[in-house]
């Protein structure tokens, strides 16, 4: 069994870079998933078939369930492209790194003496789930921004016209640092502690017992993703809820 690290393992160096195992997985995904993209962006007709059938029925009722939240098709449509790339991004990742193959090559240090994966599953290092919640809270108030105004947006943290209000507004500034901690750690924790788990028991007793386990971490990954993606989706809307009402 290789060595379990709570931090990613540095494979090589890229321009000064440290390319670690989690980096290099999140590389091959996004790989994967642009040449999916142009793969499939060739064959669109207007008749849709096969699996172009099936994207377009799980797009649908991905923007069913942006309309509860948002309450406006037009909105969904809108705020589409930020929500299903996260979620694509995260379950894809997270389904990657329980491939046989990501945890059975094993890279030798032999200057440090120890083993580890050559692949990890991105979301199980922290560096990575810190910067997609960086991302999704910059990028729902640059959204919030873009749809009232930046002074207007901005207001709700920094105001001098009332000391409650500054005070509010700071508590709210604050909370968007503590999004960010919330997200990265929620989805960090999980991803990771199912790596462990699969890893242990595989080790402690291979073959058919770790099945079930391999199961519920596909679930947990899916559910993660949806996890994310969703509370990104609502505070979007609270970002934007003023522009429903116009």
């Amino acid at each position: 069994m290789h060595e379990i690290s709570i931090k990613a393992e540095v494979l090589f160096y890229f321009m000064g870079l440290p390319v670690t195992n989690a980096l290099l997985l999140a590389v091959i995904v996004s790989v994967v998933l642009i040449s999916l993209a142009f793969y499939l962006r060739n064959r669109l007709t207007l008749v849709p078939s096969g699996i172009q059938n099936f994207i377009e029925f799980l797009i649908d009722k991905l923007l069913t369930l942006m309309d509860s939240v948002l309450g406006s098709r037009h909105l969904s449509e809108k705020y589409l492209p930020l929500i299903a790339t996260i979620f694509i991004f995260i379950v894809i990742s997270n389904w990657f790194g329980l491939l046989p193959i990501v945890g059975s090559i094993v890279f030798n240090n032999l200057e440090h003496h120890h083993s580890y994966p050559l692949l990890r599953a991105p979301s199980a290092d922290l560096n990575f789930t810190i910067a997609l919640a960086i991302i999704s809270v910059f990028g729902v108030n640059l959204l919030g921004a873009m749809a009232l105004g930046a002074k207007k947006h901005f207001s709700k943290f920094f105001t001098l016209k009332d000391p409650v209000f500054s005070f509010v507004g700071l508590l709210e500034f604050i909370s968007e640092f503590i999004k960010i901690i919330s997200f990265s750690f929620r989805l960090f924790g999980n991803v990771f502690a199912g790596e462990v788990l699969l890893v242990i028991v595989g080790f402690l007793v291979p073959y058919f017992i770790p099945l079930p386990f391999l199961f519920l971490e596909i679930f947990v990954g899916f559910i993660q993703a949806f996890i994310f993606s969703m509370l990104t989706l609502v505070f979007v809307a609270m970002a934007v809820r003023e522009e429903e009402a116009h």
